[in-house]
């Protein structure tokens, strides 16, 4: 763009970054909810689970699309139409009457929903001049990484107090507002149909089908016991097969649907893969500190979202500070700090016991929370900062898509982990208790006879249900405190790659800012 940024362009581009706030947080705001969900519609434990695998599965297949589309389209037609079609798939997921109906609609709501994210993370790069952009990363950051640790509270909070039609309801407003508002202010760019001539449809139909299998095998092989499960199988071996499809026809075709010589560059390269990284950390974490406090500790999602907040004040705190750091510091020592920082929140909470609460959560929460910005900041200008304007679009999505994978896939190792060290837990703990242990009688008899007044008869079976549902707590608790250790190394392991960064520019010469 020529011609000097204007208030009109700011409030617009303001706008489209509150419609990626709202896409974003969509991704979680379901995930408190889903046994309300499920009670409403009427669905079975596996039916529902789709509820939130179709709108990831639409999203990833969109999410490298926005390139090419919002360059045919122009970035004002493009966010405006999928703006105005998440909002109205929204208002159709509240008035699902089935879960068939439900699935339908979300995995609409996850595609229109994916083409929002990267569309902003593009503008601000080609849009706006370089001495803007670390103000740009602070608020992109923050809005990127806030949604999905507030979507859990704030989907509690809207079920709790209303129903579930809420949350799908409460996109209604906010998205009326960022179409319109894009509609009439936004014009930063115009519609280019000479891409039409080239379009790749084999590659959209190869990569859709690549990209939809993968994440189905994702999502439901925790689930179904991976390659146990013949659907598992076969999904992913139709997504290993239009994946050698889709990359022998991105580097062949004049003209490919994604382009994916970006990752030639270096920074790129390793910036999709801190980018996957933090998908790992930032999905991972506000995944398991609720699993915890949930079945371990029997909180509620207001309960739940006081201890998650804690995240989200300390990343408003330091955003100002990461802010003006990024201008002045080498950002590989900052990226540094951060890998090291979040990883050591994390390897705090692998001393967790079953009473943990509130202020035992606060420091390791605290130090998650600070470090995103000190990630996020940099892994922005390693990955984009580097590359031309004209691959701008097509390397914001896949740079968003590897953070989407990296949440995917890194859940999908969490739930693995899960299943496998509980089993070991389990088995080791309850090795200890025979008839011969004078700790476990004790135990058994102190149980009996508190109750026995209330249960009588009752009471022997009551006092084993109790020590069993004492052994479950516990062989849960030690699982949750490895996955975090596992989490963690991967963090620490990100350090080995940042020798390997070459310096992204802070701040543009004087001759390049106009």
């Amino acid at each position: 763009m020529n011609r000097p940024l204007t208030t009109r362009d700011w409030v617009g581009f303001m706008i489209m970054v509150f419609g990626m706030f709202m896409a974003i947080l969509d991704i979680q705001i379901v995930s408190s909810s889903i046994a309300e969900i499920q009670a409403g519609l009427a669905a079975s434990a596996d039916e529902i689970s789709w509820v939130q695998t179709s709108y990831l599965i639409a999203e990833v297949v969109m999410i490298p699309l926005t390139g090419i589309l919002s360059r045919l389209m122009s970035t004002r037609v493009f966010f405006a139409i999928a703006a105005a079609g998440f909002t109205l798939t929204s208002a159709l997921c509240a008035l699902a009457w089935d879960i068939n109906s439900m699935i339908i609609f979300r995995a609409l709501q996850g595609f229109l929903g994916g083409a929002m994210i990267p569309t902003v993370f593009a503008t601000s790069f080609i849009v706006f001049p370089p001495e803007k952009r670390n103000f740009l990363s602070v608020l992109m950051g923050l809005v990127a990484t806030m949604a999905p640790t507030l979507g859990p509270t704030l989907g509690g909070y809207l079920t709790q107090t209303f129903s579930w039609h809420w949350l799908f309801l409460a996109n209604l407003l906010p998205g009326i507002v960022v179409s319109v508002g894009v509609w009439l202010l936004v014009d930063f760019d115009k519609s280019d149909k000479s891409l039409l001539k080239d379009f790749d449809y084999t590659g959209l139909l190869l990569m859709a089908v690549f990209l939809g299998c993968m994440q189905y095998a994702i999502e439901e092989g925790p689930r179904q016991d991976w390659f146990e499960d013949a659907a598992i199988r076969n999904a992913a071996a139709v997504a290993a097969l239009f994946a050698v499809l889709f990359f022998w026809r991105s580097f062949t075709y004049r003209a490919p649907i994604v382009d994916l010589r970006g990752f030639a560059d270096k920074n790129f390269a390793l910036g999709c893969m801190y980018s996957f990284i933090i998908g790992i950390g930032l999905y991972g974490s506000t995944y398991l500190t609720p699993v915890f406090l949930g079945q371990v500790r029997g909180f509620n999602a207001l309960q739940i979202g006081q201890i998650m907040f804690v995240t989200g004040v300390f990343q408003f705190m330091s955003a100002p500070i990461a802010g003006r750091l990024a201008g002045k510091l080498d950002l590989r020592v900052m990226l540094a700090f951060g890998l090291l920082m979040f990883g050591g929140g994390v390897w705090l909470q692998t001393y967790m016991t079953s009473e943990w609460g509130f202020w035992e959560f606060f420091v390791p929460q605290a130090v998650r929370g600070f470090a995103l910005m000190f990630l996020f900041i940099p892994i922005n200008a390693v990955a984009l900062g580097t590359l031309p304007p004209a691959r701008l679009k097509n390397a914001s999505g896949l740079y968003n898509l590897m953070r989407n994978l990296g949440g995917a896939i890194g859940l999908a190792g969490i739930n693995t982990i899960i299943n496998d060290r509980f089993a070991l837990h389990w088995a080791r703990l309850v090795e200890g208790l025979t008839p011969s242990n004078p700790n476990l009688q004790a135990y058994l008899d102190g149980a009996q006879g508190a109750m026995g007044e209330a249960l009588g008869d009752s009471s022997s079976l009551a006092s084993v249900k109790l020590l069993a549902r004492l052994v479950r707590q516990q062989a849960e608790t030690l699982t949750l405190a490895d996955t975090q250790l596992v989490m963690a190394a991967i963090f620490i392991a990100g350090l080995l790659a940042i020798p390997l960064l070459s310096k992204p520019r802070t701040a543009p010469a004087k001759s390049e800012a106009h």
